[in-house]
């Protein structure tokens, strides 16, 4: 009879992914879940995009993808790439409670085991909350007058004119997006505070 003393391959990778990303102490649970909870607010918009630009699904009016992309790279691979980027962008959020956000970690080459500067991660995160809240919150605003960025009524076949089902869908998909960067501003405080006072 053969006995395991290590752990499988899979159960170490388990074991490193949940010691990597568990809250470091000092997190407030109201910090854990905001930042857990930000990836899941990028994450309908990615699925809608994909699904509407990437598979064809008939669930958005007009034709749809991005404006301006190189002529050489596909648009169902932009809208899964822009999606993938989309998503570990948000991802960092979980780094503004975890031991990595604190520690670089050792897959790092000159860095790994020093402690991360609090300015490193306070700055980009705090100027993404700041352009992303802007920018979310001036998207909603214009969709919900039904204008442009030009003041111009939105055409008819604009994905985000909520007058059919396809609209609305749209509309829920990309909802979300209006809370990533208040609650990227919310775990960015609790950072800087936990940071600042240790």
């Amino acid at each position: 009879m053969t006995t395991l003393t290590e752990a499988p391959p899979s159960g170490r990778l388990r074991a490193a992914w949940t010691a990597a990303h568990a809250p470091v102490d000092g997190v407030p649970r109201w910090a854990r879940i905001a930042a857990y909870t930000i990836p899941f607010t990028v994450l309908p918009s990615s699925v809608w995009r994909i699904a509407a630009v990437t598979f064809h699904a008939p669930i958005a009016r007009g034709e749809q993808g991005p404006g301006e992309i190189p002529s050489w790279l596909p648009v169902e691979l932009y809208v899964v790439l822009l999606s993938v980027f989309s998503e570990l962008v948000a991802f960092t959020a979980v780094g503004l409670i975890s031991r990595w956000g604190e520690v670089f970690p050792r897959w790092i080459p000159g860095l790994r085991g020093r402690r991360v500067p609090a300015l490193a991660a306070v700055v980009p995160a705090a100027a993404g909350a700041v352009a992303l809240t802007c920018m979310w919150t001036l998207a909603g605003v214009i969709v919900a007058l039904g204008l442009d960025v030009h003041g111009q009524p939105l055409p008819a076949d604009f994905p985000l004119n909520v007058h059919d089902w396809q609209g609305l869908l749209a509309v829920a998909a990309y909802a979300p997006l209006l809370l990533w960067g208040p609650l990227l501003g919310a775990v960015t405080v609790a950072y800087w505070r936990r940071r600042h006072h240790t």
